[in-house]
């Protein structure tokens, strides 16, 4: 079993992104309330979040609540806000023990008043914090990110403060919520699920895929090491051909 000595410090993804799935099936197969699952799924963040500090990662995102979960049942939509709230009060701790810097996409302002201002505040107090940038991704759809980021530079060009011609990527990319982050390197989905679910669509284009059969509740270290491993293996070639890498 692996373990983070066994990483090699010289080849890490700069930003590691995780969907967190398989809380609510994790409760079910115990016989509990899919609430139960996303209560033990908070414990898992936390390890989760501590490890890549310690191995060097320099930004991690986390799918944490998307815009299609608010069509989930209210109790559940519900219990989760509250735990956001009580884990970033929990966890400001732990943040700036680790030297960590909350960070927050999607469409932040939809989020229940409590919750918008527990995060903004943590946000703000862990601001100056210079190690590992933590991205909870709430109430965000990959779709919707795209759609406002086409809009805003439709109005600039209605404008006339961007050229249609002007338009690249770098444009693209500076109206997105993730403005300030670079591309994902690792896409991480546990739970034995093998897609993206409007997740970082445009950020993934070159990310390496990894999927494993683990319900985040049971993900591990040991699974956090095998897969940054895994992808230390692979060779990234961004639409090369490997005499041309070598």
């Amino acid at each position: 079993m692996n373990t983070i000595e066994d990483i090699n410090n010289q080849n890490l993804p700069v930003h590691l992104a995780i969907i967190m799935d398989g809380n609510g099936r994790w409760a079910k197969k115990q016989g509990k309330l899919r609430v139960f699952g996303h209560e033990n799924g908070v414990k898992t963040v936390r390890e989760t979040v501590e490890n890549c500090a310690k191995i060097g990662i320099g930004y991690l995102t986390l799918y944490t609540f998307s815009t299609e979960n608010w069509n989930r049942p209210k109790l559940e939509v519900d219990t989760l806000m509250k735990i956001l709230v009580s884990s970033l009060k929990k966890e400001l701790k732990t943040l700036h023990k680790n030297n960590i810097r909350l960070n927050a996409i999607g469409n932040i302002d939809s989020l229940p008043k409590k919750a918008n201002k527990e995060l903004k505040e943590v946000m703000e107090k862990t601001s100056e914090n210079s190690g590992m940038t933590l991205t909870l991704a709430l109430s965000y759809g990959a779709r919707e990110e795209i759609r406002n980021a086409v809009e805003q530079i439709s109005i600039k060009v209605k404008n006339n403060i961007i050229s249609p011609e002007k338009i690249d990527e770098t444009i693209i990319n500076n109206h997105l919520y993730t403005h300030n982050l670079p591309d994902v390197d690792l896409l991480i989905r546990t739970s034995g699920e093998r897609r993206i679910s409007n997740f970082l669509l445009w950020q993934i284009a070159y990310a390496e895929l990894y999927f494993i059969d683990v319900f985040w509740p049971d993900f591990k270290e040991h699974h956090l090491v095998e897969a940054i491993i895994n992808y230390q293996n692979r060779e990234r070639r961004f639409g090369k051909t490997s005499e041309q890498l070598n």
